[in-house]
């Protein structure tokens, strides 16, 4: 006899635990059924111990400068095992946080292997025990994503490492091999640099952080090369071998090779549907993998949904929220709004960190829109020279109406010191298609980063102050 609840949830990552949480505040009964631990990838093996990392990056960054600040302190010495138990003490934190939360909200959590059957039976293979059957008045499929691989490139965990193993490294190698330069690579090259690797991060593409905005990929680009990353683009990895237990050789178009101690695979990730649809479920995959959904997110099977990694949406933990959030309203017969993916806010957490919204400068042109653009860097931000980076710029971008005067605001770049806490003001204007003149109109602090988005904005009507 099966258990049925209002809602039932396969995944408990950032987008299924957000719509057992978003249910259960609205009273719906949610069963969350997860095969590890809820709060997925993103709270165990991504973004949190991922940014502690990075933290501990910024520190010994800091330490290391403070000379110039007046103190006087010798060389830093790096007890990296130190880090990671202070990653693993956030993670439990949060974790334990999470769990305590869904309590609250009277979600059951069932810790298995969910599968969907016909019309919305879910089967769960529970640990040591039969299997448990589910019934949900409705359903959501949100089992997220596991890192994609290179074909041979084999993953052994100890000389080969996906970002699942780099996040459980106890130690810093003197050297790595990064294999793609989008947002993860970049943050893993950024960080290992920073604590003293020597690296080497190759891109098939001819620039790194393909898909942002050029300009703003340069700044990293050129700050990379200051750290002493080398940078590889445009060429493509032919294949790893391995000279010993502990070294490899990386070998590169053009007859090219390195010797490195790891090799960093972060070439992106793949919707995981690996036993999440039984036989008499008809839930359609597209040719790539990911669960195939209409506007509203429901899947071919009538009342399934699927939000998250598992769509061919943005991979982000804050569009699963979102994704959550309009899923569970439609569920609870509520107004519900499309998310528009091409406005929604990216982060990467590498130094500089780069933030961003919206279409690039050379989308907009594609697209036929008449721009009119403005950038101001932080070289001229009194805060940026008070803390001592001043590497960066901020870009926005707006159509140009028949009068030549601003419209909305289309996109907002950004690459320096914080800019992932200064995108919200951003997003809010992109989103809301806001004109400069309506920004401008707002107060900015003063001294704060967060200024040279406001003179950038305030540039855009014709009367900037300082630029």
């Amino acid at each position: 006899m099966s258990q049925s609840f209002d809602l039932v949830i396969i995944g408990g990552g950032p987008a299924g635990y957000g719509a057992a949480l978003y249910g259960g505040a609205a009273g719906l009964s949610v069963a969350l059924v997860e095969k590890d631990k809820v709060g997925g990838t993103c709270l165990h093996r991504g973004c949190i111990p991922a940014k502690e990392f990075l933290e501990t990056a910024n520190v010994f960054r800091t330490v290391t400068n403070s000379s110039t600040f007046g103190i006087q302190t010798d060389k830093p010495n790096l007890n990296f095992e130190v880090s990671a138990n202070r990653k693993d003490t956030v993670v439990n934190q949060l974790y334990t946080g999470l769990r305590g939360l869904l309590k609250k909200r009277k979600v059951t959590i069932f810790d298995g292997v969910g599968t969907l059957e016909a019309g919305h039976q879910v089967s769960v293979l529970l640990s040591g025990s039969e299997p448990t059957a589910l019934e949900g008045g409705s359903i959501i499929l949100a089992s997220g994503s596991v890192p994609r691989t290179i074909a041979g490139f084999e993953i052994d965990g100890s000389l080969v490492l996906s970002s699942d193993e780099v996040l459980e490294l106890k130690e810093i190698p003197q050297s790595v091999g990064v294999i793609g330069g989008g947002a993860i690579g970049c943050e893993f090259a950024s960080m290992l640099a920073d604590l003293g690797s020597k690296v080497t991060l190759v891109e098939a593409m001819e620039n790194i952080l393909p898909g942002c905005d050029r300009e703003v990929a340069q700044v990293v680009e050129k700050s990379f090369q200051k750290k002493g990353i080398d940078l590889v683009v445009g060429s493509k990895i032919l294949g790893v071998s391995k000279v010993s237990p502990t070294r490899a050789i990386l070998e590169l178009e053009g007859g090219k090779s390195v010797e490195v101690d790891k090799v960093i695979v972060s070439v992106g990730r793949r919707p995981f549907t690996d036993n999440l649809l039984g036989s008499s479920s008809v839930v359609q995959l597209d040719n790539r993998g990911f669960v195939q959904v209409d506007p509203a997110l429901e899947t071919t099977q009538p009342g399934v949904y699927a939000i998250g990694d598992l769509i061919n949406t943005p991979q982000l933990a804050h569009v699963g929220f979102a994704e959550a959030i309009q899923v569970t309203k439609k569920i609870l017969g509520e107004t519900w709004l499309p998310i528009d993916y091409h406005k929604v806010p990216w982060c990467i957490y590498s130094n500089p960190e780069v933030a961003f919204c919206g279409l690039t400068e050379d989308q907009a042109r594609s697209q036929g829109y008449d721009l009119l653009v403005h950038k101001t860097r932080f070289t001229g931000n009194s805060r940026a020279m008070i803390v001592g980076e001043t590497e960066g710029l901020v870009k926005v971008l707006c159509e140009k109406d028949s009068q030549g005067k601003p419209g909305k605001i289309l996109g907002v770049h950004m690459a320096g010191p914080w800019v992932t806490e200064q995108l919200g003001a951003g997003y809010l204007a992109t989103n809301w298609e806001a004109t400069p003149d309506e920004v401008a109109s707002f107060i900015t602090a003063h001294p704060t980063l967060s200024e040279a988005f406001g003179e950038t904005v305030l540039a855009l009507t014709g009367r900037g102050l300082h630029g």
